[in-house]
């Protein structure tokens, strides 16, 4: 689609274009835009009908609606925001510098650029500013056939109509109606005779974590959103729920191996920014490791005494690391899904540790034959094998606790993983290992 795009432009071939664009979804469309120059940019977005335009407007990288924001005229800019809807406004202008969004502050009419600023006031991670004000209400006292005539009126432009929420005085929430309901009633039956009144709402400071968390457990298609006196002050749709579930995930994935999130793309993060946002860490696990380089120097001694006590060094400190990822990584996910909570700890803490006494034996019996029969010491397989015990019940152990600490420290889990993990067990299976070689091998 691209070349096809470039090819046409360079021919101004625009009749062509306009008929090529015409039978593309809007997201292909958005896609597009990537890679071409501010001209060719501008000039392939005024090919495109009004309200096309707003919706591929709304599916762009915000590079690319940078660059057409500082091309466009007041009246252009004016047009596509009259047509894109306010949380999509708002996200926009998060990702945009300064005079971008006075640029486009200032194409907005009073009440316009009111709107938009109170959802810029809200927290970045919150239900306000996820949030659009585009939705149908409607009233208890409402027949179902005035309730249709309302949404054929008012639901034009509005983010969704499936769901229509109830409000009393000072728009109070008191109930929720979908469209399918309204469908199968009679059109003289009340809505507040079919409307739902148990609700599940969110607060316009409650996190986007939380918010995600809901739609995912109770496969909404809408949230409404309340301020403190429970009033509606606008929804949040399943499309902004599934960006902020990748985004969530995203986060945690980057700090689960030891990287600073960033906000934007990996190809469109300077080389500088990716350096900078791992250099920290890994200055703290390369420093945090040179622990385990001082036991290693307290305890040469023995391995001077039996110089194979060296060749089995990583093979431990590669168990434990492993171990201990695998049981940060399950606790870690676990808390993310609600699955797993702080008071949990000691129930997940036993079922961690019967696993760690499994699996522990099952590899210190593997080894030990090995190394028996490899070497011919009896003492040398029991010092492995049963360090290799103490060492995946110890990690497995960190590995479960720490993510919990973290949690009841309010801080993100999803720190205590690999990196972390590894550091910490690394230093403690040498330490364990040496201690059980001088007690078994008498060095």
């Amino acid at each position: 689609m691209n070349e096809t795009i470039r090819e046409l432009l360079a021919q101004r071939h625009y009749g062509r274009l306009r008929a090529y664009l015409s039978e593309l979804n809007v997201v292909d469309i958005a896609a597009l835009f990537m890679g071409l120059s501010q001209e060719d940019m501008v000039l392939l977005f005024r090919l495109l009908p009004k309200e096309t335009a707003a919706d591929t407007f709304s599916y762009m990288e915000s590079g690319a609606q940078q660059s057409l924001c500082e091309a466009m005229n007041d009246v252009e800019l004016r047009a596509v925001l009259d047509e894109l809807a306010m949380d999509d406004t708002v996200d926009m202008l998060e990702e945009m510098p300064a005079n971008v969004v006075k640029k486009v502050l200032q194409s907005c009419d009073m009440q316009y650029r009111k709107s938009i600023n109170q959802f810029l006031s809200y927290p970045e991670d919150s239900a306000g500013s996820l949030m659009t004000i585009e939705l149908v209400d409607l009233k208890s006292s409402m027949t179902v056939g005035q309730a249709f005539d309302h949404i054929r009126r008012t639901g034009v432009n509005k983010e969704t109509i499936y769901t229509c929420y109830v409000i009393g005085d000072n728009r109070v929430l008191e109930g929720v109606v979908t469209v399918k309901t309204l469908l199968l009633a009679d059109k003289e039956t009340l809505i507040g005779e079919i409307m739902e009144t148990n609700i599940i709402y969110v607060h316009t400071l409650d996190d986007q974590e939380q918010i995600a968390y809901l739609f995912g457990k109770y496969d909404f298609l809408a949230l409404p959103v309340v301020d403190t006196e429970n009033r509606l002050v606008g929804i949040i749709t399943i499309d902004d729920a599934l960006d902020v579930i990748q985004e969530e995930n995203t986060e945690d994935f980057e700090k689960m191996a030891a990287i600073s999130p960033s906000d934007d793309s990996y190809l469109r993060t300077s080389v500088f920014t990716h350096a900078k946002k791992r250099i920290v860490w890994l200055l703290i696990l390369m420093l945090s490791a040179t622990v385990t380089g001082t036991i290693i120097t307290k305890y040469e001694d023995a391995f001077a005494a039996i110089p194979l006590l060296v060749a089995f060094i990583p093979m431990i400190m590669d168990t434990g690391g492993n171990c201990g990822s695998q049981s940060s990584t399950l606790v870690i996910r676990g808390m993310a899904l609600n699955e797993i909570a702080p008071r949990d700890a000691l129930r997940v803490w036993f079922k961690e540790i019967r696993v760690a006494l499994l699996v522990g034996v099952a590899l210190a019996l593997v080894n030990g034959l090995r190394i028996f029969f490899q070497y011919g010491s009896f003492l040398m397989a029991a010092t492995v094998g049963f360090t290799l015990i103490l060492t995946v019940c110890l990690s497995k152990s960190l590995g479960c606790i720490l993510p919990i600490v973290a949690k009841r420290l309010k801080v993100d889990p999803a720190i205590m993983a690999a990196p972390i993990i590894t550091t910490v067990v690394d230093a403690c299976s040498i330490f364990i290992y040496f201690n059980v070689a001088l007690l078994v091998l008498h060095v």
